[in-house]
């Protein structure tokens, strides 16, 4: 649980409607249009999104069997792509040379406080594996809500395994949402893209002082727009988490700035987020893209990326091609397909960064765009438990 609110690391940074405004005037970079055979079913009975790797306390991608430990949100393949979200369950893959090993839910049926599971992040620390998520709704509720609570669970990862863990223990509510700085986020009803936000816990410790900090997307509680989307912080205080002032706010330009993580290169924070053309404030347009702002501290001051925040858009002829951009720390990009042309719900094809001061940019793209490969054939590792 968290404690009273303290002191704020610093002023928040805010991402102005001059800045996105700005964003017209000049190109933005843009993967390359996918075509059909750039977009293999992963999974092909399921969707997957919102993927995130389970990191090294480092910040790293922690290797586990030869390879690398990921989580997504995954929902059965169903006739509308919307409906997903009201039954999203956390999903583990093992990802080795471009393969993707299908190892089945995170957590057993009924171990989540919610009615389902949203995005998160993990770390693994030898074998003491601790995820962060958000419960959404309530456990048992007949209609799903848009209630969003962050929560910890933690177990064993046995040594060199292949395999979903189980032995997690109760989840524990890390941090809750005020009401006075963070709007609570407890709508019964709503549509994507326009409910309020709590969601989407990011660690990070801060390798200034190893301090341990939660990143999370939130909305402000005393704004009078409906489009007043900011990135949340708490910072850990022996077992508990102290609810800190927002790092970033969008008061009247944008609703969502979804899944907010911190990668430092050289001798700077890039804080990342992913969001959608629709949710900007009427009268302000920019693309569905990764955004960011740059600082050389924490407690900032914080720059817009590129002048104006985007990092990388969606191409103009597949505006809606992928979403949630995460960006690891050895700079590759990774995503999920969103449209090619319809849903897909796979993941998209890798890229990298160059990243100079306040300025990012695309790597050259010849070298390093890595197509998702079909599963692997052979010994299904799935352990459905749940």
């Amino acid at each position: 649980m968290n404690v009273p609110v303290g002191s704020r690391l610093g002023t928040p940074g805010v991402w102005s409607a001059a800045a996105v405004v700005a964003i017209a005037d000049r190109p933005w970079a843009a993967p390359p249009v996918l075509a059909a055979a750039d977009c293999p079913l992963v999974l092909p009975d399921r969707w997957i999104w919102d993927l995130w790797p389970v990191q090294t306390l480092a910040g790293g991608v922690a290797t586990v069997a030869g390879g690398e430990l990921w989580m997504a949100l995954a929902a059965p393949v169903m006739a509308n792509p919307i409906d997903r979200h009201a039954v999203a369950r956390l999903w583990l893959l093992h990802h080795s040379g471009g393969d993707w090993l299908d190892l089945g839910p995170v957590l057993p049926v009924g171990h989540s406080p919610g009615s389902r599971e949203w995005s998160g992040s993990a770390t693994l620390d030898g074998d003491r594996l601790v995820l962060h998520f958000t419960a959404a709704g309530r456990r048992g509720e007949a209609v799903p809500t848009f209630e969003q609570r962050l929560f910890m669970t933690e177990t064993r990862l046995p040594a060199a395994a292949i395999c979903c863990p189980i032995g997690w223990s109760p989840p524990i509510e890390t941090v809750r949402s005020d009401g006075a700085i963070y709007d609570r986020a407890r709508e019964t009803t709503g549509a994507v893209g326009t409910i309020k936000a709590f969601r989407d816990p990011a660690w990070f410790r801060d390798p200034a002082d190893n301090t341990e900090y939660l990143l999370f997307t939130a909305s402000l509680a005393a704004s009078s727009s409906a489009f007043n989307g900011t990135i949340g912080v708490a910072r850990r205080l022996g077992s508990a988490w102290q609810l800190l002032p927002p790092l970033i706010t969008a008061d009247g330009v944008n609703n969502e700035l979804e899944r907010p993580h911190i990668v430092i290169s050289g001798n700077y924070y890039y804080l990342f987020w992913s969001t959608q053309a629709s949710v900007f404030a009427p009268g302000i347009e920019a693309p569905t893209g990764l955004y960011g702002m740059v600082t050389d501290r924490l407690a900032g001051p914080w720059t817009p990326i590129n002048g104006t925040g985007l990092v990388i858009g969606n191409p103009a002829e597949a505006p809606h091609q992928a979403y949630s951009w995460l960006v690891l720390n050895d700079l590759r990009v990774v995503s999920f397909i969103d449209r090619c042309p319809n849903f897909i719900g796979q993941p998209a094809p890798e890229f990298k960064l160059q990243l100079v001061g306040d300025i990012v940019t695309l790597a050259p793209l010849a070298s390093h765009l890595v197509k998702p490969q079909s599963p692997r054939t052979g010994t299904s590792a799935r352990l459905d438990h749940g």
